[in-house]
C-alpha cells in the first residue's frame, strides 16, 4: 500500500532534504523513524526537495509498505522515534499506487520572511532573514507583479540547476508586510533551484532602492544567471504547501503561518 504524510521541520540544522553520506538529512531521518514502525526499512519520496537551511511548514512525502497500519500509529510512532526538529503531521493511505509526492503535484507553494528592523532577533535567527535597511514594499509588489506568468526563469536559477527546462508558471509572487516581518508568498506549477531565494534577493534590492522597479524583469528577460542578482539567504525560506489534483483528497493543513498559527 502507499501511505502519504505531512511533515513540518525545521532545517537549521539539517543539510537540506535529500540523503548524503556522513550528514544530517530531513529524508534520512524520516525514513528512519517510519522503518521503525514499518519494522523494514523504506524509501520516502517527497513533493519538493529543500536545501540546507531550508524549512517546511508542509512538505508532502510518500512510501510504500506492506505492513498494515492505522493512520494514527505512523504519526504517533514516527514521532516518537523523530527529533524535535522534525514532525509528522498526518499519514493518509492512498486509494492505489497513482498517487506520488511529486508526480501528481500540479502547484507548490512557498513563503519567505525579512525581519526588517535595525537589530537583528535572538528569537527568529535562521527562521527569518535580516534586512536591517528600511524596504518599500511598494516597489516590490510592483516589480514582483512583473514576473507573474509562464516565463523563461533561467536568470532565476542556481547555475547548477539541474532542471531539463527553465521554464516555469508563476501564478502568485506577493508581498507584505505585519510591523517589522515583510513576506513574500510565491506560488508556481513548480521550482527551480534556488529559484525562489534568487527572487526575493532581487526584490529585496529594490525594496532598499538600490534598483528600480523594471530590473526585476530586465534580470527575467537577459536569461541569463550570471546577470541575476543575490541569492538570499535559506533561513527564511518555507515550504508551504502543495496543490494536488481533486481526486487525491489529503489532510492538509493549509495556508499555516510558522509564527502566528
Amino acid at each position: 500500500m502507499r501511505i502519504a504524510l505531512g511533515v513540518e521541520y525545521d532545517g537549521t540544522r539539517f543539510h537540506g532534504w535529500q540523503l548524503q553520506d556522513g550528514v544530517r538529512t530531513v529524508q534520512g531521518v524520516v525514513e528512519k523513524a517510519l522503518a521503525s514502525v514499518a519494522d523494514h526499512p523504506l524509501r520516502v519520496h517527497c513533493a519538493g526537495r529543500t536545501d540546507a537551511g531550508v524549512h517546511a511548514v508542509e512538505q508532502v512525502i510518500h512510501f510504500d509498505t506492506h505492513s498494515q497500519r492505522l493512520p494514527k500509529a505512523w504519526v504517533l510512532g514516527s514521532n516518537a522515534n523523530l527529533p524535535d526538529d522534525v514532525n509528522i503531521l498526518w499519514a493518509q493511505e492512498m486509494p492505489d499506487d497513482s498517487f506520488h509526492a511529486r508526480f501528481s503535484a500540479i502547484g507548490r507553494c512557498y513563503r519567505y520572511f525579512i525581519l526588517n528592523r535595525n537589530s537583528r532577533s535572538a528569537l527568529l535567527a535562521g527562521r527569518a532573514t535580516w534586512v536591517h535597511r528600511p524596504l518599500d514594499v511598494e516597489p516590490m509588489q510592483i516589480a514582483a507583479n512583473a514576473l507573474l506568468g509562464t516565463h523563461d526563469f533561467s536568470s532565476y536559477r542556481a547555475l547548477g540547476c539541474q532542471a531539463k527546462s527553465p521554464v516555469r508558471t508563476l501564478h502568485r509572487l506577493d508581498v507584505s508586510r505585519r510591523g517589522d516581518l515583510i513576506e513574500l508568498r510565491v506560488e508556481a506549477n513548480a521550482f527551480l533551484h534556488h529559484m525562489v531565494r534568487n527572487l526575493a534577493g532581487v526584490l529585496i534590492a529594490i525594496g532598499k532602492g538600490d534598483a528600480d522597479t523594471g530590473w526585476a524583469q530586465d534580470i527575467l528577460e537577459m536569461k541569463d544567471r550570471t546577470r541575476g542578482g543575490v541569492t538570499a539567504p535559506p533561513g527564511g525560506l518555507y515550504f508551504n504547501r502543495v496543490n494536488y489534483p481533486d481526486q487525491f483528497v489529503l489532510p492538509h493543513i493549509a495556508e499555516r503561518h510558522p509564527f502566528t498559527d
